[in-house]
């Protein structure tokens, strides 16, 4: 082969150049999954409050994080149902009091939010909308309504709308206005509940709690279909240990519902900034 012929081959050599940038990016793109699918599944989770069954602390478009490690790893702690095994490794029991996400017992693919009032071998019973935990009531003292702002994803929804009461302050703002309680659990932790009206729940039998599972609670308690409700009828009933995905860290975004994906400013406009960093 003469020199011209030489010269005349030399422009092959970009292509495998390009090739290599290909495989390069489809490694990085690939090492990037496997690094946000661990994450998600061992470290921390995100998730949307989508209803106001956790008002006065949650609100509709609180995004918060779950810690996975808290309470060990179920099959619920893996995304897309990957692997499927009964029990929990590494497991830690959670404590009274917890803000809980979980999937819901009942079936389906819903993740819920509530507060875990109940231990294995409690027994919890409402007697007056007041919680009676092992045959003693869990304190419940009447503090300054719950002022909460309508917005687009947050109407003053009462679950008796007769009930339902708003206020506008010198600014023009409206507000929904709900009966608001702080309850201390033993122990002293201590949490804020809404009580909107003499609800069904108010008073009930008493659920003596099974080894291996949980009584769940909203903390906006006539508007939360929890462990007081059996799954037939829609609620939680006992929530079985396996079913827990972590405990509520902390909120890292809320939004009122006002923004336009259309519109980026709007994204900042409907912030709710001062909700960003609550913990629980």
């Amino acid at each position: 082969m003469d020199s011209a012929e030489t010269a005349a081959a030399a422009p092959a050599a970009p292509p495998e150049k390009k090739r290599s940038g290909l495989a390069e990016t489809a490694r990085f793109l690939l090492l990037l999954f496997v690094f946000a699918l661990v994450f998600r599944s061992f470290i921390l989770a995100p998730f949307m409050i989508p209803s106001g069954s956790m008002l006065p602390k949650m609100m509709i478009g609180d995004y918060l994080f779950v810690s996975k490690w808290s309470y060990g790893y179920s099959r619920f702690s893996l995304p897309f149902g990957l692997v499927d095994f009964g029990g929990r490794f590494l497991a830690s029991s959670p404590k009274r009091g917890d803000v809980v996400v979980f999937r819901h017992p009942g079936g389906g693919e819903d993740d819920l939010v509530k507060r875990l009032i109940g231990l294995p071998g409690d027994r919890i019973q409402m007697v007056g909308g007041v919680v009676q935990l092992n045959g003693k009531p869990v304190p419940k003292v009447r503090i300054a309504d719950y002022l909460m702002p309508v917005t687009p994803n947050s109407p003053c929804r009462f679950v008796d709308q007769a009930l339902a009461r708003t206020v506008t302050d010198g600014k023009g703002r409206r507000f929904c206005s709900y009966p608001r309680f702080r309850e201390t659990l033993p122990g002293g932790r201590s949490y804020e509940v809404l009580d909107q009206m003499e609800g069904p729940a108010d008073d009930t039998q008493v659920f003596t709690v099974p080894a291996g599972h949980y009584f769940m609670m909203g903390d906006n308690r006539d508007d939360s279909e929890d462990s007081r409700f059996e799954r037939a009828a829609g609620g939680v009933g006992y929530l079985p240990s396996d079913y827990m995905i972590g405990p509520a860290l902390i909120n890292f975004w809320s939004t009122d519902g006002s923004a336009s994906l259309v519109k980026p400013w709007t994204w900042f406009s409907a912030a709710r900034w001062d909700r960003i960093g609550d913990t629980f």
